[in-house]
């Protein structure tokens, strides 16, 4: 099944706080082990983790954790999140590695974004926002060269928003005092 999120491909952490949109009312991808399985997809991950309920909570935790420490809420829920998993360094014979170790299996993917946000934070923690479209909930990492981004995207809600702007101008003006 394809992806209904109207924004995706932005990094682990983004995408994940991305299952939840607001275009013709309030969507959740993760609100069943289908939706799961969309995101699991959507991001490569088929293969090192279960769709199933209990990963379906446990993704859905992490989500919550990761939005309050991106909103400035609160850093106890991801920091939790983050005491699920740890990252093992190791020489193989092809050269170092990585290896993702969580206590649970349900885990591995809440863990891997909220990990993927620690390695935003790192690149830039101003440039992780919310779109400044009109009642839009989406998340970006603003990858823009001058650091200015404002919406997820221009072709949505940038032109939305530019729109409304021109419309409310034009109504003023053509509402101002006649001059007859």
């Amino acid at each position: 099944m394809d992806d209904p999120r109207p924004h995706i491909g932005e990094p682990l952490a983004v995408d994940l706080l991305n299952t939840r949109w607001n275009y013709d009312g309030p969507h959740d991808l993760l609100s069943d082990v289908a939706g799961l399985r969309i995101w699991l997809e959507s991001n490569g991950l088929t293969q090192r983790c279960r769709a199933d309920e209990e990963t379906r909570a446990a993704l859905v935790a992490a989500r919550d954790a990761i939005h309050a420490a991106v909103t400035s809420e609160s850093t106890d829920a991801l920091n939790a999140v983050l005491e699920h998993g740890r990252v093992r360094r190791e020489l193989a014979a092809d050269g170092p590695n990585q290896v993702v170790e969580v206590t649970r299996q349900e885990w591995l993917p809440g863990y891997l974004a909220a990990d993927n946000l620690l390695d935003l934070l790192t690149q830039g923690p101003d440039r992780i926002r919310q779109c400044a479209g009109h009642a839009c909930v989406l998340f970006f990492y603003d990858t823009s060269k001058n650091g200015k981004r404002r919406w997820h995207s221009m072709a949505a809600c940038g032109n939305r928003e530019k729109a409304a702007r021109n419309y409310a101008r034009r109504t003023v003006r053509e509402s101002g005092p006649s001059r007859g």
